[in-house]
């Protein structure tokens, strides 16, 4: 496998949608394997966080080459690189929150998932993600933030849309909250020196600002819905009718990826070592988030009618042409 590292960042996949051209990929899907059985190649557009785990995991397993696929894993510093690689032909695949995708179809691009990414844990105790305050801060519910000061890594995305819809769901004010653009490295100083009342805050600095005094107010994904799946790998419609026998092995090689990252998380923990700066000992003690194949396609309407409601959406989401 090749792997191009572009910047190796670790954040979360909550993607920010960039203005994107047309075409189709280049080589790769439309070449078929030579008759001596050689490998056709891939190309799948990841941000290297432990969200991407499986798929490194499935790659050093042999679950593509199984698939007769060769996998060349390209890391991007960020969501503005991933839905424009779709649309230019620079990926075959990539990886995405579910909102960013959502977007870039409300846009009039025409995208859809063929495989799982992850999901929340359900667990509101210990989830990948959280609204964290700081030890001694008077807020003590999701309502309180109404009128505050809270932080997200992108404006219009997963993260205020969970968030809003939970400080509701409390009897809260969500047009009253100001919404601050944060990278997760920085928000945890951002809460810590008062520039924010409440940070949203993923793994692994999730768990570094807990250690170091922060306390959780929220676990917004699994409050949202115990069931969320929060990002998945997508293709652009027209390359998954173009390449049907790809994108299905792609499909076929991503859920055994999945399910095999499930069961051992050790190895999750050690492959994120591979790709990532995360230390040893951080990797040991952050959370994991769920990884499996299917979708609970009542959650992501769930997801797509909230971001709707809030104005990130203009018009309802097809799940039936977003999801496989």
């Amino acid at each position: 496998m090749k792997h191009s590292f572009k910047l190796a960042l670790a954040s979360i996949s909550v993607l920010a949608l960039a203005a994107c051209g047309s075409g189709s990929p280049s080589g790769g899907a439309d070449s078929s394997a030579d008759a001596q059985g050689s490998l056709e190649q891939i190309t799948v557009g990841v941000i290297p966080i432990v969200d991407t785990a499986p798929i490194w995991l499935g790659e050093a397993k042999g679950f593509f080459a199984a698939e007769g696929l060769d996998l060349e894993i390209e890391t991007a510093t960020g969501g503005s690189a991933i839905v424009p690689g779709i649309q230019s032909g620079s990926y075959d695949f990539a990886f995405s929150n579910l909102i960013s995708v959502m977007v870039a179809n409300d846009k009039g691009l025409d995208m859809e998932f063929v495989a799982n990414g992850i999901s929340t844990t359900g667990d509101e105790s210990s989830d990948v993600g959280s609204v964290l305050v700081k030890g001694d801060s008077k807020i003590s519910s999701p309502k309180d933030l109404a009128g505050k000061k809270v932080s997200v890594n992108n404006l219009s995305n997963i993260g205020d849309t969970t968030i809003k819809s939970i400080v509701e769901a409390d009897g809260g004010d969500p047009e009253s909250i100001e919404f601050v653009e944060v990278p997760f490295p920085d928000a945890p100083a951002a809460l810590e020196n008062g520039i924010v009342d409440a940070a949203w805050i993923l793994e692994p600095f999730q768990s570094s600002a807990m250690d170091a005094g922060a306390k959780m107010l929220s676990a917004n994904f699994a409050e949202f819905d115990p069931e969320l799946d929060v990002a998945g790998y997508f293709t652009s419609a027209q390359y998954a009718q173009e390449n049907p026998e790809v994108t299905q092995k792609f499909t076929t090689a991503m859920n055994k990826s999945l399910d095999y990252a499930q069961q051992h998380p050790d190895q999750v923990r050690d492959i994120v070592g591979t790709y990532t700066k995360i230390s040893e000992d951080v990797r040991a003690g952050m959370v994991l988030p769920r990884f499996r194949a299917d979708f609970n396609r009542e959650a992501v309407q769930k997801l797509g009618d909230a971001a709707q409601s809030y104005g990130t959406l203009s018009k309802p989401v097809d799940i039936e042409k977003l999801l496989p």
